[in-house]
């Protein structure tokens, strides 16, 4: 009921409500679309009775433009990026039992058990299919191959609940901005787990969007792109908890109107750049940087084919190792069928 967030039909009012809350949250309280989404549905304390024009008021106020210029451009992004942050809720595993309302919040088993099967006579994983993707804890695939030479560790897991990676590779776009943290991204989600809370539980500290600004201005471009397969290394904030001490930020994917282009030489270049990145701050570290670990670069939102973006990160890899094998390298895929195919490459 509610995702989780009221028992039966009796609270599922406020569950809905709580449910509403948690996806306005998401949007960020500070942001003009979580804002925006609060008065539009009456979730602030003092506006819950209010009638829809006057709701529809308040969060044209929010952009400083008129009711009717906001019903006509604004409104219907506000309800559109409200509703895909509740489908990404309700999409998410059922909080803990006792415990409504933390759906999206519970702790993961870090990088899950080890499977039963492991590589098969070919060198090749086998990895079991029961079950959808995101309704089972993180498996984790030691020694899939690279070559004949070298290995990397294959996780079938959402990348934030990855513990002891030292150094952890999103995938951005050439603007380095950010997913919105509701968003099913491994931009978004490793944005959100990096965030700093304070003890109610409220985002103090946007740490992986500030760090990017602070680059953006430091080198002359806010607002402008930058060169596809650039990367620009930040602090991991939160994540620091689950040992992680950098996260490096693949700028592959360029914005075509309502949608993105990456091209694969794009994503050698990042690999490239991660791993020269990483030889410069290794020393830098107690014990020295020696893992590191990478999504399928613009398989999601950039619309690359997942094995596409999967033989080019394993050229690129393998070309790197070739050069120095001391790295631990990691590759992160959220669904098991994913997994089989990288497994297979």
């Amino acid at each position: 009921m509610a995702g989780g967030f009221c028992d039966g039909s009796d609270d599922a009012p406020a569950g809905i409500e709580a449910l509403l809350r948690e996806a306005v949250r998401r949007l960020g309280e500070r942001d003009l679309l979580g804002q925006a989404a609060a008065h539009t549905f009456g979730l602030l304390p003092d506006r819950r009775g209010a009638p829809a024009h006057d709701r529809r008021k308040m969060a044209a106020a929010v952009y400083g433009v008129t009711p009717e210029r906001f019903r006509k451009q604004q409104e219907p992004q506000v309800v559109q990026q409200l509703t895909e942050a509740v489908l990404t809720i309700l999409r998410e595993p059922p909080p803990f039992p006792g415990k409504p309302g933390s759906a999206g919040q519970s702790p993961g088993p870090g990088t899950g058990p080890q499977p039963s099967g492991g590589p098969g006579p070919t060198g090749q994983s086998t990895i079991a299919r029961s079950g959808r993707a995101g309704q089972e804890p993180p498996l984790r695939v030691d020694s899939v191959p690279v070559d004949a030479r070298s290995t990397f560790t294959l996780h079938v897991s959402p990348i934030e609940l990855l513990r002891d990676i030292e150094v952890l590779v999103s995938s951005e776009n050439v603007y380095l901005e950010m997913s919105k943290t509701f968003r099913p991204t491994v931009s978004g989600a490793l944005r959100l787990a990096a965030a700093v809370r304070d003890p109610a539980g409220e985002i103090v500290d946007d740490v992986l969007a500030r760090e990017l600004a602070g680059w953006l201005r430091a080198h002359g471009r806010p607002g402008l792109p930058i060169r596809p397969g650039t990367v620009v290394p930040t602090a991991p904030g939160a994540l620091a908890a689950r040992g992680v001490r950098r996260i490096y930020h693949a700028a592959v994917a360029t914005p075509r109107d309502d949608t993105y282009e990456v091209r694969p030489e794009s994503i050698a270049r990042a690999v490239s750049a991660c791993f020269a990145l990483a030889r410069a701050e290794r020393d830098r570290y107690e014990p020295a940087l020696s893992s590191i670990c990478f999504p399928l670069l613009g398989a999601g939102r950039g619309g690359l084919a997942p094995a596409v973006s999967a033989t080019w990160l394993r050229w690129a890899i393998r070309d790197e190792l070739a050069r120095d094998a001391r790295w631990r390298v990691h590759l992160v895929v959220r669904s098991r069928e994913i997994a089989e195919a990288v497994g297979a490459l």
